[in-house]
């Protein structure tokens, strides 16, 4: 018996010590939770969020989400219905627990251990913004144990309403929507704000099963739970019995299948304006992807939808010929308009920045301005005749002229210019130095590998579209040094600028009055007054024009190009195919002056015409373009041209004179003494 009672009191010791044991184990464990969690101080909640490029008028062009499509919306700036719905169906006790509620742990713990599983859940509003944050969604103890500690510090450092906007920020509706301002552009295409209270409750009832709940994926599920949504926000006073009457009533109008694809404005000049925050910031593109990041570009949304429309109206849908367009302001720099492609979900590939293709004709404007610094004169002449030039190497090398025409007389640089004659080109280019040319053009901002040989004059060197639209703003604005750039400013997700592009006085690179001179040359190619053994180069679309524009075109087998400009827009245009296939076709070939004229003259629409301003030590004289003397009125045309004061010919034109005065006789002596020093330089050479 002594045995038996001795036996039944340590039973009864330890009845009551395990209990106490286990429960001042538990409150020591809950202690060290606490106090270790108030040694780490407050977790970081920074987490991935859209980043959104703005153009130069402030709307949005453009997202980036990384791999999830997130906004951050303050608490204030989302629909009170959603919010209501949320604690409703998710968190009825949310302002009054500390991060747990205790009778729903209970209760799924014993459902649990029944099933012998962890399906049941209990998770407050905190628990899931702790998951979401900093763990994973698989369903075990260690989970759980780390998602109680995360728990315990977010209730201790932030405030109940953090913690709701953080949680409201975050918590998935499927489709790849992260947020209330995600989903409810998905959903509704109307910004959280704006939420009806039977769309909130509709939002408000997915998180538990995206898949399952969404209305997109079964409309039956998600009406089911919305009506559950509803009926808890009626059940705990959050709406009147009217309210629920009418939003159980309410038929939802949800965006068309179309509008859930994101479709931005200008995806190309987009990636230009990403890879360039990359480098202005110094972080890698994923960081700014979903950095949450504020870009505000240069892009005119109106130029890029008329150089996006001009391109499609003229290119054939079905040619496998590509396209790298750009529209520039030429005195900043600010790149307003950029095509890289045809189609950007058949290829992303930026032919605008990337693509390097030889330039052709429309790279003789670097050579004639180096020209023009070397004692040039727009009535400069030279012979333009089939030409073998021997080089230093013993080699010859032989140009030739489009389809192969030759004036097989002298002509002057403004005609030579107009009609694109590689002869005189090439003469000038070794007149010059080859090396000369590849510094000139190092001048206009080439970095690239610039060969200094005879035939650089007719733009056998690889360069982008940027370059050459770049290069052709410095004529467009006087010859100051420019940076080509699409990005204005970037604003962090605080709101704070982290960067913002200098309003700096650009430097002066290049000579004025040369500048003005060639941009005045430039004109020529859309004036047939300067046709010739050739019609000047764009005669196709001189009718098309309504204004004054400087301009150059440009040809190879595989090469398209047109640019041109006027003081305030500067535009170039590549055609060609990525595989560097001939050019065979007439239409083909068109293409970039047809794009180019169409575009600039709706780019100038409503716009008064600027004229640059004449620069001191510049004079402007009428000259016969047959001659190249100044013209009488017996002369059949005319054409105001630009010379440095000093330059100009002094002698009127004796090719055109009256009907009744015969030209005097001139013999091969004085004919002779009449070529320019130039053309005996080369008849001395060649």
């Amino acid at each position: 018996m002594k045995l038996y009672s001795r036996l039944k009191e340590s039973n009864f010791r330890w009845f009551f010590a395990v209990p106490i044991a286990a429960l001042a184990l538990g409150v020591l464990l809950l202690c060290g939770v606490y106090f270790t969690s108030f040694l780490m101080g407050p977790p970081d909640l920074a987490n991935d969020q859209n980043t959104i490029y703005y153009s130069t008028d402030g709307e949005i062009i453009g997202e980036e989400s990384g791999a999830e499509n997130r906004y951050w919306t303050d608490l204030d700036s989302i629909s009170p219905h959603l919010v209501d719905a949320t604690l409703a169906i998710e968190d009825q006790h949310f302002y009054d627990h500390n991060g747990f509620d205790l009778q729903r742990i209970v209760g799924a713990a014993i459902a649990d251990i029944r099933n012998l599983s962890l399906e049941e859940g209990a998770s407050t509003l905190s628990q899931q913004y702790a998951r979401n944050l900093f763990l994973t969604h698989e369903k075990t103890w260690t989970r759980k144990l780390k998602e109680a500690f995360y728990t315990v510090r977010l209730e201790m450092y932030y405030t109940k309403d953090e913690l709701l906007e953080g949680y409201l920020n975050t918590i998935y509706y499927g489709h790849g929507a992260y947020g209330a301002e995600a989903a409810s552009r998905h959903f509704f295409d109307k910004s959280a704000s704006e939420l009806s209270l039977a769309e909130a409750a509709m939002l408000a009832a997915i998180p538990k099963g995206p898949s399952y709940y969404s209305p997109f994926n079964d409309m039956e599920n998600a009406q089911n739970r919305q009506r559950q949504v509803l009926s808890a926000m009626q059940k705990n006073d959050l709406i009147t019995d009217q309210a629920h009457s009418l939003s159980l009533s309410e038929e939802l109008a949800f965006t068309e299948p179309e509008e859930r694809e994101n479709v931005s404005i200008a995806p190309y000049f987009q990636d230009a304006a990403l890879k360039e925050a990359s480098d202005v910031l110094g972080l890698d593109t994923e960081k700014i992807r979903s950095g949450g990041y504020h870009i505000y570009t240069t892009l005119d949304k109106e130029l890029q939808h008329k150089l996006k429309n001009n391109t499609q109206n003229e290119m054939a849908a079905g040619s496998g010929i590509e396209i790298g367009a750009i529209a520039m302001e030429p005195d900043s720099g600010g790149i307003r308009a950029l095509i890289g492609g045809k189609d950007y979900t058949k290829s992303s590939f930026n032919r605008a920045v990337s693509a390097r293709r030889m330039p052709g004709s429309a790279f003789k404007p670097f050579l004639y301005y180096a020209a023009l610094n070397n004692g040039y004169t727009p009535v400069t002449k030279l012979m333009s005749k089939p030409t073998a030039f021997q080089l230093e190497d013993g080699e010859l090398y032989q140009p030739s002229n489009y389809n192969g025409y030759y004036a097989n007389e002298q002509i002057t640089l403004a005609q030579a210019l107009a009609v694109s004659d590689n002869v005189y080109a090439v003469k000038t280019n070794l007149y010059l130095g080859p090396e000369q040319l590849a510094n000139t053009a190092k001048t206009f901002g080439f970095g690239g590998d610039l060969p200094a040989v005879p035939s650089l004059a007719l733009g056998t060197a690889a360069v982008t579209v940027e370059e050459m639209v770049s290069s052709y703003s410095m004529l467009a604005n006087g010859g100051y040094d420019i940076d080509s750039h699409t990005v204005a400013k970037i604003v962090d997700r605080s709101g704070a600028t982290v960067y913002e592009r200098e309003q700096k006085e650009n430097e002066r690179l290049l000579d004025p009055k040369s500048v003005f001179v060639l941009s005045q040359l430039m004109t020529g190619m859309f004036d047939r007054s300067l046709n010739g053994y050739m019609a000047v180069t764009g005669s196709s679309i001189a009718d098309q024009l309504k204004r004054t524009y400087a301009g150059k075109s440009g040809t190879t087998e595989t090469d398209s190009w047109m640019i041109g400009y006027s003081p305030s827009l500067v535009t170039g245009i590549w055609t060609g195919y990525d595989d560097n296939k001939q050019i065979t076709k007439t239409n083909e070939e068109a293409y970039a002056k047809n794009i180019w004229a169409s575009f600039m003259e709706e780019a100038h629409q409503g716009i008064e015409e600027k004229k640059p301003e004449i620069p001191a030590g510049v004079t402007g004289v009428s000259i016969d373009p047959k001659s190249g003397q100044r013209a009488t009125p017996y002369c059949d045309t005319s054409r105001i041209m630009y010379f440095k004061e000093g330059t100009e010919p002094q002698e009127y034109c004796t090719t055109h004179l009256p009907e009744e005065q015969e030209k005097p006789e001139v013999d091969e002596k004085d004919e002779k003494e009449e070529q320019g020093l130039f053309e005996k330089v080369f008849d001395a050479l060649f």
